[in-house]
């Protein structure tokens, strides 16, 4: 019996699962540059044209820029955006990369992501309980919005990693990228 193409079965169907979710929050996360954008066009304006500066557009944008940076981490993870040192890499065969791309992710990946997690939440949970504000600002915002991204992105980028071994998985054992 002959294995199936590296394109079909239930395993494709769950990495393509995986896939679409992060190609989602990719999609929805970049609606995050119209505010972003709006607030220091409204900035601009208002400081330079009428000179009366917001108390609230600095704070709105890196907050904004924050989040738009950390949720969109596992859209890039999908389409392979991260760093990667190519050196070698490249003139290695796709199994070599696969075995390589999985104990990668076993050792490095994974860990790294849960401590990230168990990190985050904590990180955001601390701020919601307390009602944390950000005290260095005139504004004032609650802050909790903003750090809810880092446990929230840290858990995109655990699934979005799973798709990644598991496409790894495949190249080590077929000789194929899913």
């Amino acid at each position: 019996m002959s294995e199936a193409p590296a394109g079909t079965g239930r395993v494709a169907r769950l990495v393509a699962a995986i896939d679409a979710v992060a190609l989602w929050s990719g999609r929805a996360v970049s609606w995050m540059l119209i505010p972003m954008v709006a607030s220091l066009v409204y900035e601009v304006g208002a400081r330079y044209l009428f000179n009366a500066p917001t108390t609230w557009a600095y704070d709105m944008t890196y907050m904004l820029y924050g989040s738009f940076f950390m949720l969109g981490s596992a859209f890039t993870l999908m389409r392979k955006g991260h760093i990667r040192t190519d050196s070698f890499y490249a003139d290695w065969s796709v199994r070599t990369q696969g075995t390589v791309d999985a104990a990668c992710y076993l050792i490095f990946f994974f860990p790294a992501m849960i401590a990230f997690l168990v990190v985050g939440w904590d990180f955001f949970w601390a701020s919601w309980v307390r009602e944390e504000r950000m005290v260095t600002s005139p504004w004032m915002p609650i802050v909790w919005p903003f750090k809810l991204s880092i446990p929230l992105a840290t858990a995109l980028m655990l699934l979005q990693g799973v798709s990644e071994f598991i496409k790894s998985v495949v190249a080590a054992r077929r000789g194929v990228w899913l």
